[in-house]
Formats: C-alpha cells, structure tokens, sequence
C-alpha cells in the first residue's frame, strides 16, 4: 500500500509491503500476534516482512519526524516572513511565479530521488516560502488586513491537529481502496490547476484561480484533498518508524508533511478571503 504523496513513495521504509530493503539492512519489525517472528503485524492485509535500517544506522523515530519537520516548516516561515517584508511592489509578481516554479521543481526532483537530501529539502522549503509570502501578501491586501493570514495559519494548524487525533483515536483503517480514491482525485485536482495554470497565462480565465464561486469551490477540494493526503502521510509515517527506517529517512517524511500542510494552508487562506471578500 502507496501514500499518494510521491515523496514517500520512492522509499521502500514508506511502502514495506512490497518487499524492499536497504542494503544491509537489519529487521526492526515486531511480531504480531498470528505472525511468524520477524514480520509484523500491521493489520491491512496480513503478515508484511519488513527489512529496517542499516545495521550501522538506527531507525527512524517519531520525534526525528517531528525534529525535521519542525525545521522545515521554520524555514518556511521566515522565508515567508521576510518576503513579505523585504520584496517591493515591483517585484511581487516575478517573486510569486518564481518562487513557486522553483518549488515545484525542487519537489519534482525530491520525490524521484533515492535517497533523500536534506539541502534540497531546505532549498525547498525556503522558495516555498517565498511564493506562501507573497501570495499572503498579496491576499491580505485584497481583503484590507493581514488577520486573514493569522486565521489561515490557525485554521491549519487546527485542522492538522484535528486530523491527526480523528486518525489516532477513531483507528482509521487506511485501505487500498481509500488510497487509490485519494490517489486519482489528488491527481486530476493537480492535473487541472496546472491546465488552469498554463491557460492564465495564454490570457484565458476560468475562474478556477480567482475569488469567485469557483475559486471558493476549488479551494475547499484541495483543502479536503490535503486532509486526506494527511491521513495517508500519517499511516505511511507510521508504518516507516514502525519498519525500523533509517533516521535520514526522517527527511523525506517532513518533506512530504511540509508539502502537504503548505497545501492546506494556501486553501484555507483563499476560502477565507473570498468569505471575507475584498476590501
């Protein structure tokens, strides 16, 4: 079973079902109840064998996830932060598209790599930053004041957290059939913001971008979308620590949160400027 983040795809710590492992790597599994030792019970289709770190790395922990995120999304915000500050009117524009081209790119090439690194997951989060500072910027000015943003990030912060505890305490059974919805809907959602994209910049408008009734539709699917990615990154965190993976992979999962709360923020601070609407 997939997340259908591509970042955790392209480690087999975050897929262990298919029967990868690192080179010398040693198991880290915990036998389950009905399994034979050394496989693990992971209760989404049976016994998984699991091959965890290195011999010579330890694995994985939450709090390494929690430690690398936490940095990424610092960077994130002081990026964003001295965007917002430094960056005159005339360049506004060209930062927007730059910054978000750049992290685009950044991410195309973080989620095809082997091994991940975590300069480029920096390089990453702080152009990420730069394109979340000036759309901020820009949105705040539409609707005549910068609360917008401070109730953006709340919300996202809120939403996550309500997430994450409807995940851990509800027991969501992450399936194969809920991933491959998330999957294709995740896809067709980015598949037509990159249409949309490209025929703004032909001069053709379609609303999907915009502050009207159909930017506040797109909005909240890629919100909801977001939370669901959410409950997949966190199942596929899980089964990575539980996988025994090495501590460097804790870089590809806060890249892969970092990539998905930044898409739940933008979403909620657009649904929040067309309720509020302009000044």
């Amino acid at each position: 079973m997939q997340s259908s983040n591509p970042v955790l795809n392209r480690s087999s710590a975050f897929a262990p079902g298919q029967g990868q492992a690192y080179p010398g790597a040693a198991p880290y599994g915990q036998p389950g109840p009905h399994n034979q030792p050394g496989q693990y019970g992971g209760g989404y289709g049976g016994p998984q064998q699991y091959q965890g770190a290195p011999a010579d790395s330890r694995p994985m922990t939450l709090d390494d996830v929690i430690v690398k995120t936490s940095l990424t999304l610092a960077v994130v915000t002081i990026t964003a932060a001295l965007s917002w500050a430094l960056i005159p009117n005339t360049m506004v524009v060209p930062a927007f598209l730059g910054g978000a081209l750049v992290a685009f790119a950044l991410g195309m090439v973080l989620s095809f790599k082997r091994k991940i690194s975590p300069v480029l997951v920096m390089a990453y989060a702080a152009f990420e930053g730069v394109f979340l500072g000036v759309g901020s910027e820009f949105i705040a000015r539409y609707v005549g004041s910068a609360d917008v943003v401070v109730q953006a990030v709340l919300a996202t912060l809120v939403t996550t957290g309500i997430t994450l505890a409807t995940y851990k305490y509800f027991n969501i059974k992450v399936t194969a059939r809920f991933t491959r919805m998330v999957m294709i809907a995740t896809m067709g959602f980015a598949g037509v913001i990159l249409i949309n994209f490209i025929a703004s910049m032909l001069g053709f408008s379609s609303g999907i971008g915009g502050f009207g009734a159909m930017g506040l539709l797109f909005a909240a699917i890629g919100a909801g979308l977001a939370v669901f990615n959410l409950i997949l990154d966190f199942d596929m965190i899980e089964r990575g620590v539980a996988a025994g993976a090495p501590q460097n992979e804790a870089w590809r999962a806060a890249f892969g949160l970092t990539v998905t709360l930044v898409w739940l923020y933008w979403n909620l601070l657009r649904i929040l400027a067309i309720l509020r609407g302009g000044d």
